[in-house]
């Protein structure tokens, strides 16, 4: 009854206080025997079945086994221990997240999928897996008729940013509904612009490019690592839209319903029971999103090879998402080889759990929601950090107030809705992100006082003296756990969670055990290996959730 990988199991099991675990094996194998559980306790103890754990093994109650690991096992994994996880098989994984629309500035309705999507992406690369970001932005459509037609009408105007564009699309919204004229106009830029006519198609790269210039300004700021080359824009996909409906069609699954080419799947029905289509091509022979969904599908299993897609979204779009599989499936877009997968997520509510929207009702737009963050962390800095000169104190307080607003959201359960609310976010107290940085900002002046590298500690050997030391050693040998389930449930707040629980126990270890005055200089080299371990912790777990660290705060 050996183990055959020791350190998996302290990784699969340590999940108390102390290292001490109950295990109720010896119980559920007396039922089956019709034997004293004690009795069968005694017999698994005594074949020492743990014994390259080096654990102590004791019974009680009606015959529980109580594990406790040994502190020179655990210092000993510890010390050898290191962060680079490797996946068994590698996979090739398409995630399509962020997903703005062209011609709109990007606001709170799109943080969620972007800060979620882009933790998810580094930590599949972090262990190991080729990931290819996709975002599926929208950039084709009714909307750029409107707005193309206004842009050619006498109407003048000078800011041509995307705040600007976006006022202008408003207008004609308002005027496509009230000008006869203006709207055959408009639909016809929709023509001119599929038929790829110069001048429509020179303003429309206008509007995309201004767009999505002010887009990668958004994500540089909040360090995500979405790039230009990561677009995919539901314009690429209209010269193949003929060939999906062809495919379909050729697969026996097309039925026309009123002059459109429908699919009908079953189990898919509308709320008075009748089945539900789902029109790819409209009768005067237009295309849909789900035919561009489709074609997107299809793009990403076959010519990105990809051995796994994922979307995020809010959980409005599940139906859309069922449906869209289902006939992928159908059609032979998904192999089944392949999985799909619709991530969805909550909603971001104002901290009295209302929709999260500026006072006039408007949705908050990210650059607006940045510069308050970074304005309040600032207040902050400066009363906590008079020590920085003015332009550290900039910078410490862009780095929190963007870990603050990413971390509040990647720390909560994806699937629930959160709060947004400032003081919260921005505490130097709890489950935050500046109480992390800081706890790494002590760790840094710890090894700046001292003048060592925090580095050369990484291999050391570490000695466990005193509890408040065993109970960090555990949680950091927590971390290999801890990300396996963070990826097998596509849910970054297991690793906030945990790097939450690190940091608390790091700051219980600080001010149980002194580190630069430890009496000898052997337990010193201990200390300060426990103290890099854990900035290497965190400092890995926050880089991959998109977060930066302080040196200083």
């Amino acid at each position: 009854m050996g183990v055959e990988n020791p350190r998996a199991l302290v990784f699969a099991t340590t999940n108390e206080e102390f290292g001490d675990y109950q295990a109720n094996g010896a119980m559920a194998i007396a039922k089956q025997l019709g034997r004293n559980p004690r009795t069968i306790a005694q017999e698994i103890v005594d074949r020492a079945p743990l014994a390259d754990l080096n654990a102590e093994l004791d019974i009680g109650g009606p015959g529980f086994i109580n594990v406790r690991l040994n502190d020179l096992f655990l210092a000993t994994t510890l010390s050898e221990s290191t962060l680079s996880q490797r996946v068994e098989r590698a996979e090739r994984i398409v995630v399509d997240y962020s997903s703005p629309n062209i011609a709109k500035e990007l606001h709170v309705g799109h943080l969620r999928s972007t800060v979620i999507g882009d933790a998810l992406v580094r930590l599949f690369e972090f262990v190991g897996h080729t990931v290819i970001r996709q975002n599926h932005v929208g950039d084709w459509g009714t909307a750029f008729g409107k707005l193309i037609a206004y842009f050619n009408t006498d109407q003048e105007f000078s800011d041509l940013t995307i705040g600007g564009i976006e006022k202008l699309y408003v207008a004609a919204s308002q005027e496509f509904d009230t000008n006869v004229d203006f709207a055959e106009k408009a639909r016809n830029e929709v023509i001119k612009l599929q038929r790829q006519d110069p001048d429509t198609l020179r303003t429309w790269e206008y509007i995309v490019q201004a767009s999505l210039e002010d887009v990668q300004r958004i994500y540089s700021e909040l360090d995500i690592s979405l790039k230009l080359s990561d677009v995919r824009g539901e314009s690429s996909y209209n010269p193949v839209l003929p060939s999906v409906v062809n495919d379909l069609d050729n697969k026996g699954l097309l039925v026309e319903s009123d002059g459109a080419k429908c699919v009908f799947v079953n189990g898919f029905q509308r709320k008075d029971g009748s089945p539900l289509p789902m029109i790819v091509q409209k009768s005067d022979g237009g295309y849909l999103y789900h035919t561009t969904d489709l074609a997107a599908l299809k793009h990403r299993t076959q010519e990105l090879a990809a051995d796994r897609v994922i979307y995020l979204t809010d959980s409005r779009q599940i139906h859309h998402f069922r449906m869209l599989f289902a006939v992928g499936k159908l059609v032979g877009y998904i192999p089944q080889e392949v999985s799909t997968e619709h991530l969805v997520f909550g909603s971001v509510l104002n901290k009295d759990g209302e929709p999260f929207r500026t006072r006039g009702g408007e949705n908050v737009l990210l650059r607006e929601l940045i510069d308050e963050g970074v304005e309040r962390a600032l207040d902050i800095v400066r009363s906590k950090s008079g020590h920085l000169t003015s332009g550290e104190q900039q910078q410490v307080a862009r780095q929190v107030a963007v870990g603050a607003i990413k971390y509040a959201d990647l720390s909560k359960n994806r699937t629930n809705d959160y709060r947004f609310d400032w003081d919260v976010m921005l505490s130097l107290d709890g489950n935050t992100a500046p109480y992390l940085q800081y706890a790494h900002a002590r760790i840094c002046s710890i090894f700046t006082r001292a003048k060592k590298d925090m580095n050369e500690f990484l291999e050391g050997e570490i000695e466990l003296q005193h509890p408040s030391e065993r109970a960090l050693a555990l949680r950091l040998l927590r971390f290999a756990e801890t990300l396996e389930q963070c990826l097998d449930e596509r849910k970054p707040h297991y690793l906030c969670n945990y790097l939450y629980e690190v940091t608390v126990h790091f700051m219980r270890f600080y001010e149980n055990c002194p580190v630069l005055k430890a009496y000898t200089p052997r337990l010193l080299d201990s200390r300060l290996c426990l103290c890099s371990k854990t900035a290497q912790v965190l400092r890995i777990g926050l880089k991959n959730l998109g977060i930066s660290l302080p040196l200083r705060m």
